[in-house]
């Protein structure tokens, strides 16, 4: 009894894997659902990976690692593909069911699965603007039906001190 704990307590710092979560978010066709549909708007350009996951719609549990939430039993997915040279940008992730959670979409502009202020994107459904700072779960929240939501999300990149959309960073200069 007592070593199942402490085999959470390890699993809690097993390293991430870019796999995590693909498998349950995959969605499959013609599935009906619940799933989300994400509309891409708003992409620097066209190099690299474009990455959805999905998370709790809470703030202790939004953003958190892949790996302590699925070993806490908590919904965590995953979908990632690489950016087409042209034509929309459009991701579909399976939700556990009809019900609010918290996205994240990263666009990886050099494949490496790690995010970085310097380069990459970022977007969530309800930012148009972003500091320097971890977003309310709030803000990043959507309502999955019973059946496939769609969803828009316009990417953002660094700007001076911040994170804003491109046309926002057009404005101010």
């Amino acid at each position: 009894m007592a070593l199942a704990p402490l085999l959470l307590a390890a699993a809690a710092h097993l390293a991430s894997s870019p796999e995590l979560g693909k498998a349950e978010g995959r969605c499959r066709p013609g599935e009906a659902g619940p799933a989300l549909l994400v509309d891409v708007q708003g992409l620097r350009d066209r190099k690299g990976l474009i990455k959805l996951e999905v998370y709790p719609p809470d703030d202790a549990d939004f953003l958190a690692d892949d790996n302590v939430l699925l070993n806490a039993g908590k919904t965590f997915r995953r979908v990632e593909q690489d950016l087409p040279d042209g034509g929309p940008v459009v991701l579909c992730v399976r939700v556990p069911g009809p019900g609010p959670y918290s996205i994240a979409l990263l666009h990886d502009r050099d494949s490496n699965h790690k995010f970085s202020w310097f380069g990459d994107g970022v977007g969530f459904p309800g930012y148009l603007r972003l500091g320097m700072h971890k977003p309310k779960a709030a803000l990043a929240r959507v309502n999955a039906g019973g059946g496939i939501t769609r969803v828009k999300v316009t990417m953002m990149y660094r700007h001076g001190l911040g994170v804003a959309t491109l046309r926002a960073a057009e404005q101010e200069d």
